[in-house]
């Protein structure tokens, strides 16, 4: 797919990506990037391969009988998580859904079993591991519509997967990633052409906080 790249994700998020140590919801985020950007795909391997070479240079060092044993607990699930996104980086995108995602949603957006959230506005909560806390999920918004207010969730990650959205922070089109830190406020309005789907990972569980996209949160599980 041909797109112009404007908004990247954060250095440290790339940095987190290459080591493998980020939450799943987030890792499937910045997986769908770099099936958009070559230059952030090229600049994950740079740092996959310095990270190989200084892990080569490291002393071994000695463990309790019981540290390998909770290590290799604490840091199975989320592991394995990872490699679920991050095993074929890289893999470029041919159509409106990412390889790493198509192999949860499948390869059409139109396809996919949304849920009404408010007006001008679905949703479809992407499947994680189990054991993986945060949150992934989809939306659609109709052009010119805005997402409902939310609760702060932690860290957010969000990429365009159709169309395009504008916020305080700029507008975000295919490929394009918005990577928040905690606590930033903002309010995307999809563009009134097209409108917009977008796919969001937040550290924490997302949580509407106006009261019928609240209401069916809780009563439907959305």
């Amino acid at each position: 797919m041909e797109t112009t790249i404007t908004h990247h994700p954060d250095i440290a998020s790339l940095m987190c990506c290459s080591a493998g140590s980020q939450p799943e919801a987030c890792a499937a985020v910045i997986a769908s990037h770099l099936a958009y950007c070559p230059a952030c795909c090229a600049e994950v391997r740079r740092m996959q391969k310095i990270g190989a070479v200084l892990f080569d240079t490291l002393e071994p060092a000695k463990l309790s009988e019981s540290a390998p044993i909770i290590a290799m607990r604490a840091c199975e699930s989320e592991k394995d998580a990872n490699e679920r996104w991050m095993g074929a980086p890289c893999k470029a995108c041919k159509g409106d859904v990412p390889p790493p995602l198509a192999a949860l949603i499948g390869e059409r957006l139109d396809d996919v079993p949304w849920r009404w959230v408010s007006p001008g506005v679905w949703t479809y909560r992407v499947p994680l591991s189990e054991g993986c806390g945060g949150d992934l999920r989809l939306f659609r918004i109709s052009p010119g519509r805005t997402l409902p207010e939310r609760e702060d969730a932690g860290c957010e990650l969000t990429i365009i997967l159709r169309g395009s959205y504008t916020d305080e922070l700029g507008t975000y089109r295919a490929g394009d990633v918005a990577d928040l830190d905690e606590g930033v406020a903002h309010g995307p309005v999809a563009c009134p052409e097209k409108g917009c789907i977008c796919l969001t990972a937040t550290e924490k569980k997302l949580r509407f906080k106006s009261g019928l996209p609240r209401l069916l949160q809780s009563v439907f599980g959305l």
